[in-house]
This record gives C-alpha cells, structure tokens and sequence, in this order.
C-alpha cells in the first residue's frame, strides 16, 4: 500500500485486546497525522475518542468495510513518542487491551470531545458602564439587582462567590454581560511562586553525600533507592536535588501514594521552591485535573506531585523522577487496568535517559533485592536530621493483662505521664468504625453482609452497619432479624469506639479521629492535620492514614494498639507489610527536640518478626525475609500473575478456570499454575471468586505463557458467563 493509501492504528476503549484500522479523515493523509493525536471514529453504532497509535500498510479488514476517522481534536498529539511507546509495552505486559490503556492515562475530559486545552479561572467585574448603573434601577429584575449590588461591593466576584448569591445565578449574569455591565475576565492558573522562598534546613554529612551522588548521576538514567529511616530529612534531600534541575530548566515529577501525603507536601515544596508547583490526584474535579495536566504539558509547572496515575503526564522537559514512599501498595492499580506505577516510572525514566531516586523508610523486598543485584544503588541515611534521636520502642506483653478498650494500664499510664509532659500522643489501629460486628446474645446471630463472606461492621455515630468490602450499609436493626431478641451487642473495637472511650478516659483532652470516615469531604484531611499542628489535637487516633510521611514535631508517644493483625496471615507480603506498618508509625514519634516513645501492644511478645525488628531494626528484619523469600520461591525470586474469574453463579468461575488450565496444556514451559481455587472471600459484592496464580522463575517464560493463552481464553464460550481478568505482579494475593 502506497503512503497516500496508508492506514491509522487507532486504540479504541473497548474489551477487545487489539488496536482497530481506520482511513484518516477526508483530504488528510495517513502520515500527517502523529502518534499520541486524539481523533474522532465511528465505532459499531457509536462515535468514540481513540487515540493514534501509527501508520500501517495493510489491514485485516477488507478495504470496503473499512470506516474513516472523522477529524483531528487537537492540532497537537496529547501523548508524544515517548508516552506512545510506554503506554504501548505496558499494554502488552501487563496483559491488557491498548484502548482501555490510553483512555486510562487520559485526564477524564480528554476521553470526551473536550479540546485538549483548559479555560482560566473565569472572574466577573463591572464595565465602566455597570459602575455608573444603581442597581435600584433593577428592581424588575430582583436576581440581577442583587448580583449587580454585590459586585458594586466587591469590585470582582469569583463563581462561587456569584453561587453564594443564588445557585441559579448563571441567566441574571448573562443578561448583565449582555448590557454591557459586566465583563468575564479569565485569569491564568499557574500557581503563585512565594517571593521569598523559604530556605531549606541544612543538610547533614549522610544527606550531603545523598545528594551529591544524585547531582553527579544528572542526565543518564539510573535508579536511586534512599534508605532513609523516619525523621532523616529525605525530603531536605529531594528538595536540594530539584533546585539543581530548576535552575536548568527542567521539570521534576514526584509521585506520592495517597492524596492524604499530598497537602503538606505541596506546601513545602511551595515555600522552598521558586517554580510553580501544580498537583495531580483523585480529589480534584475533572476540569482542575485538566488544568493541572495542562500546565505540566506546556512545560509551565516546574514540579509535578501527583499519586499513580501522574505517572502518565505528559512532561516535555522531564529531568527526574521521584517515587516517595516507594513501598506502598497503593502504587499498583487493583482492578482494570492493574499497572504498578512505580515499575512503570523506573521503565519511563530509563527511556527518558534520566535519573529515578526511590525513597522510603522501609523499603520493599523488590528494591532491595535489586540493590543486592547491583540495578539500584542503594544509598542509606541511618540517622535522625537535626538533634532528633530515635525513639525508644518497647513491647507491652498484654496476656492476663486488664485492658480497658484496647488500652493496657500501661499504655494509660504513659500517655498521661507524656500529656502532662505538653507532648501529643499518636494512637494507631487499622480498624475504623465502631466495632467489627454486631451480635445477638440470645442466639447468636452475626451481622452478615448478604453479598459478601463478610461481616459487617457497626458505624455508630450514622447508626448503620456497613460492609467495607462493597459498601452496603443497612441502619441498624432494633431487634435481632433471627430471634427477635433485643439483647444485641457490639463484639471487637474499631477507631470510633476507641474515640468514644478515650473522651470518657481522658476528659479534659482532645480527641482527634484521622480515618476514611472522618476525611471524606474535600479539604477535611488538610482541617484535621492543621488541628495537629497548631496543638489543638492532644490525642491522635487513626488507621494507617497516620503512618506515611507525616511530620508531627510535638508527638512524643505512639501506641501501637493491635500488632497482632497480619503476624500469622497467609498472605506472602503479610510480614513485610506489618514490619514496614510498625516502622512507619513508630517513626512518627520524637522527630524534634523532644524524645520520643513507641508502645506496641501484643499477645505475641516473643514473636520473630517483632523481636527481630525491635532489636536489630527493619533492615535485618527485610534480609531475613528475603532469605525466606529465596527459600520459598517467592518474588523477587520468581514472577507471579493472577487469573481471576467471577460470576453471579457460584459455578461459573471454577468451571472457566478448570477449562483456562485444560486449554493451557503443554504450553506452561517454565509456569507452574496453581489453582484453580476459591478466593478465600468467594463472595464479595453479590460475586463469586476463584482465581488461578501462576508462577515462573522467569519473566519471559512468563510473558510468553500468557500472551497467546489469553487470546484463546477471549474465544472460550465459558468467559461469556464469568467477569474474568489478569493481574501481572500482583500485590494482593488473596
């Protein structure tokens, strides 16, 4: 096919694992349109936004059937060369469809019409000749007399000024604008640069040495693991190290786990940088999204902080990427399209020929492993910045122990020895709501959720039982559904009746709740930590939303209320992630002037990963870990992926997984399937579960089982009947 015939590959969201052909619009050829340009195609009986991929030769579709694209939405490609040939490889490795892929990476208003660019943020102000009006003289029109009236007051008025004013604001203004008395002005969004930067603390010899290395590795691609414990000013370090790449015109992304890290972040890197900062996350509309997006593709925002997905924005001037708290889970993606960010930004930085630095308190097995394998270097800052020291971790042996809401006597004793101290005191369980369950006395009735094997969990102050699993909450029944009994009972402590005992325990103190149900309204984690800082908060109490990166100078005691949870699971990454978990909260304590403290409360004193941690630290904790990790088999050691099948019908699944592994047959060389097996919750959200793990000692006997296996498993009458997906490097194992 000659250029002029030429075709487009275009990804498409849709199931189908596969780019689809398109001629290109009327009066274009093939070759003038790039990858990574947003068009608009006809697809089945629907018009869809798909993203070009390139140019081919031939098709499988004869030419009379093929469609054409319908026109360019952008006179720029959205993805340039580099994010095409990202967006292209982790399609194939992680084993999902490419249109879906793209659509993932795309701000939400992109996957629409949506021109590729983003409006100011829009101010109404009066004309001269609104000024010379007297909104009395719109008594007929009593919305915009008022309208009018108020911005005579305020000179300039914003929308949600003009919202507070009526909800239904929007025709009074527009027949202001069209008298002439009021002008629409649209404002840049490029965040202000403070004047004065705030300057940064000095940093020690091991922080110097940290940043010195990274300085030198500047314009060549190589991974950086920062094995800093809590308090040793990782962060100083990043900040140092960005200053550098500023001053040369280049952008730096920086990539955190959960929007709850990002407010105070943000601000320090406001107050100590002279660029504009800009944020990407969840929490934000689609149309602050966008604009965020947009700023960091024209090169406007110097620093980019953003949780997974920023991972996928586009920065034209890209000199170094920074991956904080590099251990965290909540860096892969747990459903659709399951990608580890992380992994996903060290393949990106090395394309890019440009550094990655990894920093973490607690490092996960996989980065140190590839320290021992020489692909990382590993560089280490063993000690607390400034003049804070450690703090002193001790175990409370609670067997035969009276405990008093989870709290032992001597827990109690301390946290009133330190609150009278003026030091704050940092309370962790990883439980929220009032109580894990609610039972009957009389006959023993347990408050089951019906879609899952699951129980549901007492929320006493909204007065509904919830399912944490899939979010059904029923209001709490006043007598037992079984028996008829009125006799029921809370049984096990979450974070909400902790809070309830601490008030009672601790009257004249205040009680602060930090969990998912006392931050779910925008701006309300960023309320609560303010409340900490400025000594409101004299007791915190909170899930492991409390545990990563925060900074809290006059916390003295952390009391670990539960460390039980996790130390016997069966899940493989369960000992590790409990280690890191104990680590994380405790290093919230001492990280000023004042000395700090760590209790941690268990039935289990003696247990090895406790002791081990405790006495030799989470270095030696990790490296025995990894040695049963080798032993076992285990990553880093070999590579794992996760088929997973589920249905409205119990059978369903295990009868599709059966069939996966028949139509598998001799085609495993170097993969050992195991399963296929119920999911130990078989039932969540009305569906049931099975799930096959299969494991290789080599990624590519791996890759080469699954590309072709899962191509058959899309042909199998079987799948129509299950919701079926495939995660690679799975996290969650069960």
């Amino acid at each position: 096919m000659s250029e002029q015939n030429s075709l487009l590959s275009v990804a498409i969201p849709s199931p189908l694992r596969r780019p689809f052909d398109y001629l290109p619009p009327k009066g274009q050829l093939a070759s003038e349109i790039p990858a990574g340009m947003r068009v608009l195609v006809p697809f089945g009986c629907q018009t869809r936004v798909g993203v070009v991929l390139g140019t081919v030769t031939s098709s499988s579709i004869s030419a009379d059937k093929l469609k054409r694209v319908k026109r360019c939405l952008d006179d720029t490609p959205v993805f340039g060369t580099d994010l095409v040939k990202l967006l292209r490889w982790a399609s194939q490795y992680y084993q999902h469809p490419v249109g879906e892929v793209f659509s993932t990476a795309l701000p939400a208003l992109l996957r629409t019409e949506q021109l590729a660019k983003v409006q100011g943020k829009k101010t109404w102000c009066l004309t001269e000749a609104g000024r010379g009006v007297e909104p009395d003289s719109l008594k007929r029109a009593p919305l915009q007399q008022a309208l009018l009236k108020a911005m005579h007051e305020a000179g300039k008025m914003e929308m949600a000024d003009l919202s507070a004013i009526s909800e239904n604001w929007r025709p009074a203004m527009t027949r202001l604008v069209e008298q002439g008395f009021v002008l629409i002005n649209e404002e840049t969004l490029i965040p202000e640069v403070p004047d004065t930067p705030r300057v940064g603390p000095e940093l020690n010899s091991e922080q110097r040495a940290a940043r010195i290395a990274i300085i030198e590795g500047m314009g060549k691609f190589q991974t950086y693991l920062l094995d800093g414990v809590t308090g040793s000013g990782k962060t100083a370090v990043y900040l140092e190290v960005i200053e550098q790449l500023l001053e040369k015109g280049q952008q730096v992304l920086v990539m955190v786990p959960e929007i709850g890290l990002t407010p105070q972040l943000v601000e320090r890197f406001r107050q100590q940088l002279r660029v504009p900062v800009t944020v990407m996350h969840s929490g934000l509309t689609d149309h602050e999204r966008l604009a965020a997006w947009s700023l960091a593709r024209h090169g406007q925002a110097g620093v980019i902080i953003g949780t997974r997905s920023a991972v996928f924005t586009p920065i034209p001037k890209l000199g170094l990427i920074i991956i904080d708290e590099e251990h965290d889970a909540s860096f892969k993606q747990q459903d659709g399209f399951r990608y580890s960010a992380r992994d996903l930004a060290i393949l990106r930085a090395r394309d890019a020929g440009i550094p990655i630095m990894l920093g973490s308190a607690t490092p996960s097995l996989e980065s140190l492993y590839n320290c021992q394998q020489g692909r990382y270097r590993h560089l280490i800052l063993p000690e607390r910045a400034g003049e804070a020291e450690p703090p002193v971790i001790r175990v409370i042996d609670v067997r035969k122990q009276p405990m008093d809401s989870l709290i032992s006597v001597g827990l109690r004793q301390r946290m009133r020895e330190h609150l009278a101290d003026e030091g704050q005191v940092l309370l962790f369980l990883n439980r929220r709501g009032f109580a894990p369950m609610l039972i009957c006395h009389d006959c023993g009735w347990v408050s089951q959720c019906d879609r899952c094997d699951s129980r549901m969990t007492l929320h006493q102050r909204i007065e509904r039982l919830r399912c944490h699993h899939c979010d059904r909450e029923q209001a709490i029944p006043e007598q037992c559904p079984a028996c008829g009994g009125d006799d029921l009972r809370s049984f096990g402590y979450g974070t909400e009746r902790i809070e309830q005992a601490l008030q009672q325990q601790f009257p004249d103190v205040s009680v602060l709740r930090i969990d998912r149900d006392t931050t779910r309204r925008k701006g309300s984690m960023q309320q609560l930590l303010d409340r900490v800082h400025s000594g409101e908060g004299q007791i915190m109490l909170g899930t492991q939303m409390l545990a990563k990166g925060h900074h809290f100078p006059n916390v003295t005691l952390v009391g670990i209320l539960d460390a039980d949870y996790g130390l016997y699971s069966i899940d493989l990454r369960a000992s590790e992630r409990m280690a890191q978990l104990i680590m994380q909260v405790a290093g919230r304590a001492g990280r000023a002037e004042k000395a700090g403290e760590v209790l941690i409360q268990t039935h289990h004193p003696d247990h090895p990963l406790l002791r081990t941690l405790i006495q030799q630290g989470y270095a030696a904790c990790a490296e025995g870990l990894l040695e049963d990790r080798q032993q076992s088999l285990w990553p880093p050691y070999s590579y794992l992926a996760m088929l997973r099948a589920e249905s409205t019908d119990k059978a369903a699944p295990m009868a599709f997984l059966e069939a996966a592994v028949a139509m598998a047959g001799n085609n495993i060389q170097g993969c050992e399937l195991l399963g296929p097996i119920a999911s130990p919750m078989e039932r969540r959200a009305g569906r049931y579960r099975a799930q096959i793990l299969i494991q290789a000692e080599q990624r590519q006997a791996l890759q080469a089982l699954l590309g072709p296996w899962l191509a058959q498993l899309e042909g199998m009458k079987t799948s129509r009947k299950v919701r079926w997906s495939i995660d690679v490097d799975p996290v969650e194992l069960f």
